[in-house]
């Protein structure tokens, strides 16, 4: 039986992200370490998991017949591409062209994927980006 009592549970929030030290200390250093990222960089890293997730949902990793839920694949789609469309004013158009490239990618590998069509426009993260067919 694992131990959750409210002072187990602190402990644990207080270490999380800790390396070394006592779990202020570790939460100091990860605080420090987030204040040196740039925006840019915090935004392309979540597109790229949200990226990632999908493109696996969809069936273009390793095992597609294990993996591939294409219920999960839209939401994160539609994730991705209102955060590419809401970040493309903020990033440089070097990141947002390869961010739109990626989830164009998946947009059409979906739609290949998907044995009941959606209809051009209504495509996951279509009513952000407009229809891919």
């Amino acid at each position: 039986m694992s131990d959750t009592t409210p002072e187990a549970q602190q402990q644990h929030v207080e270490g999380a992200g800790s390396t070394s030290g006592s779990g202020a200390e570790g939460v100091a250093q990860a605080t420090r370490d987030i204040a040196d990222v740039a925006a840019v960089e915090v935004i392309t890293t979540a597109a790229v998991h949200l990226l990632s997730a999908a493109a696996v949902k969809v069936g273009l990793a390793d095992d597609p017949e294990n993996q591939i839920d294409l219920d999960e694949a839209r939401k994160l789609i539609n994730a991705l591409a209102g955060l590419i469309t809401a970040a493309a004013p903020e990033v440089s158009d070097m990141h947002a062209r390869s961010l739109r490239d990626g989830l164009r990618s998946v947009q059409l590998a979906f739609r290949e994927a998907s044995t009941i069509p959606d209809a051009p426009g209504q495509g996951p993260g279509e009513k952000y980006t407009g229809s891919t067919i």
